[in-house]
């Protein structure tokens, strides 16, 4: 049974850090890439960032470009997503998914993702 459990999220305030973890099983953890989406409150799913199998390749969108960094320890199928200088509108439920995220019909389409990991930034 594939299972995705995220943990790490909580109230933080802005400008602060959190790091959030994926826990990974029942897949080929290794040779699959792995992503972040989140929903802010009343809003819908915004893709966050993606890391490729391989380790290496990293892709973020713009808001987390310079302020989130994901990565992976494949002996422990675990995911990660440090998050750092918060802001208020990054309050969202985090997911992690497996594989690349698709962006059609108007919104993003994750494959398989957990139940999400609350992030909430107030002061």
């Amino acid at each position: 049974e594939v299972q995705l459990v995220e943990s790490g999220g909580g109230l933080v305030q802005p400008g602060g850090s959190l790091m959030l973890s994926c826990a990974a099983s029942g897949f080929d953890f290794k040779n699959s890439h792995m992503s972040w989406v989140r929903q802010p409150p009343g809003k819908g799913l915004e893709w966050v960032s993606s890391i490729y199998s391989d380790g290496v390749t990293l892709t973020y969108t713009d808001f987390a470009k310079y302020r989130f960094k994901i990565s992976r320890d494949d002996d422990k199928n675990m995911l990660y997503l440090n998050l750092r200088n918060l802001k208020p509108e990054d309050s969202a439920t985090y997911y992690c998914a497996i594989d690349l995220v698709p962006w059609y019909g108007g919104t993003w389409h994750p494959k398989v993702t957990g139940q999400g990991t609350q992030v909430t930034v107030s002061s």
